[in-house]
This record gives C-alpha cells, sequence and structure tokens, in this order.
C-alpha cells in the first residue's frame, strides 16, 4: 500500500505543478487554490507512504516522478523544448529512480 500511497503522492505533484503555471503567479484564484489542494494532499500522501518505505528513497522517487512527468507535460502541452541533453538527463532520473525501487533494503 506504501508504494500506491507514492505514486499517487507524486502524480498529485504533478497536478501541482501544472496548477502552479496555470496559476500565472497566483493571479489566477482556481488554479492557485488548485496547486494548494493538490500540494497538501501530495505531501499528506506521502507522509502515510513513509510509514514503511525508507525516506531517501521515497523521496527521490516522489520528486524525480514529479520532475519527469512536469517536465513532458512542458514539452507536451506548453511546447518547451526537448533538446538531447534533456532527454539524457532525464533518461538518468528515469533510471536512478528505477534503481532506488528495485535496489535493496526497500520496505513492501
Amino acid at each position: 500500500m506504501a508504494w500506491i500511497y507514492l505514486l499517487l503522492a507524486a502524480a498529485l505533484e504533478i497536478a501541482m505543478g501544472l496548477a502552479l503555471k496555470l496559476g500565472q503567479g497566483w493571479t489566477r484564484v482556481l488554479p492557485s487554490a488548485l496547486a494548494i489542494a493538490a500540494a497538501l494532499a501530495s505531501i499528506y500522501l506521502l507522509a502515510l507512504a513513509l510509514r514503511a518505505l525508507p525516506i531517501g528513497t521515497a523521496y527521490a522517487i516522489w520528486t524525480g516522478i514529479g520532475t519527469v512527468g512536469l517536465v513532458a507535460i512542458g514539452v507536451f502541452w506548453f511546447g518547451e523544448s526537448l533538446t538531447w541533453s534533456r532527454v539524457g538527463f532525464l533518461t538518468l532520473a528515469i533510471v536512478g529512480i528505477a534503481g532506488l525501487r528495485f535496489s535493496g533494503g526497500d520496505a513492501a
């Protein structure tokens, strides 16, 4: 169950980042409110996941999934550039996330 909490927390981290972008610097009320709600829910779920998962692994995976997800949204939704160096570094992030997940010492 801890991994489900962590994945849901990461999805909400992505939603928060998207809402922050759409909130245009806290000038739009609905996206700003959604960003706050998503942030609070994300941290709550992360805290639940930390009951069973190592903090370093869980936090790295939470932020890593959020980072990769928001880069993808930036590229496909907002037309941000996707250079070979960005692809390479995102690949490193994904490999690192997977490595942390499947390396020894994790609960559940």
